[in-house]
């Protein structure tokens, strides 16, 4: 392929007879090649500043991420500047907030690390005569290759502790109904005294704008609910004594009267269902007195005693 000087047409023809598109015709013989042609620098100029760009754009933003987790509460920026800390788990938790923070344009990155930065690479280290500064373009590319790499480590080193949180999250979704009803129960001992006998005077004495309530005890068995109370706690009226009378008639009853007050519940152990929605498993909830245990923890516990 031949291209025009003049007007820059592509055209397989010889430019002897003239270019196709404007006509122009050579005046003379081609220039010969030099003898000394200098080596281009342009593909390891642009590996070395590509390696450069990206290792400076996951620097900041772990300094961005170190700022601000120990910049919370700063008033001045002198005072942000000795509240940096210098230890290396700080600067590793900031790393991997970088991390997270960047796992997207590391996309990009290996996409060109893997075609366009190898293949500049490859153009610079097998043509010497025609490419100079094979030693930055290498470090460039390295550069180039270890942020993706970073990137993955230090997500990597996230993973654990993010199980960990998504088991606590799952958990703690797991135990917020028990933790809701208990609430409820307090409140219901607080305004009247008592407990209930049932669930549902939760639902019919209680106030419960956000519905909360009700999402709670939709998925609760009604005889998992037991209440208890202290007898010692249940009030007793005292007998009549006859005033002013020295001989009690015979045909008056002696006993005591008998108990008229409601009973007033104090305790209470309510039991939900565990993971596979079936009471009487070892993961089902016991929530007893406002403590929520499992029930394989509240049979050790009691093994135990009985020891």
């Amino acid at each position: 392929m031949t291209i025009c000087p003049c007007c820059g047409f592509k055209s397989d023809a010889d430019l002897s007879a003239g270019c196709n598109a404007c006509g122009a015709c050579p005046v003379g013989e081609a220039l010969p090649r030099p003898d000394i042609e200098l080596p281009s620098y342009g593909r390891s100029l642009v590996l070395a500043v590509s390696g450069a760009l990206i290792m400076l754009l996951f620097v900041s933003q772990t300094v961005v991420a170190l700022i601000e987790r120990s910049g919370r509460g700063a008033k001045s920026n002198l005072a942000l500047l000795t509240m940096i800390p210098f230890d290396w788990r700080s600067w590793l938790a900031a790393s991997e907030t970088a991390a997270w923070r960047l796992k997207w344009v590391a996309i990009p990155v290996t996409i060109f690390v893997l075609w366009l930065f190898r293949k500049l690479y490859r153009s610079v280290m097998n043509s010497p005569d025609r490419f100079c500064g094979l030693r930055y373009a290498r470090r460039g590319y390295i550069a180039s290759a270890m942020f993706p790499l970073l990137i993955l480590l230090f997500i990597g080193l996230t993973v654990p502790e993010r199980l960990t949180q998504y088991r606590d999250g799952k958990e703690a979704a797991r135990q917020a109904p028990a933790y809701r009803i208990s609430r409820a129960l307090d409140e219901y001992r607080e305004n009247f005294g008592g407990l209930p006998d049932n669930l549902k005077d939760l639902t019919r004495r209680l106030p419960d704008d956000d519905g909360s309530l009700a999402a709670a005890l939709s998925n609760v068995e009604v005889s998992g609910y037991r209440p208890s109370a202290e007898v010692a706690a249940v009030p007793k009226r005292k007998p009549q004594t006859l005033r002013g009378a020295a001989i009690r008639n015979a045909s008056i009853n002696t006993a005591d009267d008998p108990i008229t007050e409601r009973l007033s519940f104090t305790n209470y152990e309510l039991v939900f269902p565990g993971a596979d929605k079936q009471l009487g498993t070892d993961d089902d909830l016991i929530l007893r007195d406002g403590f929520i245990d499992t029930a394989s923890e509240t049979r050790s516990t009691q093994v135990r005693k009985r020891r």
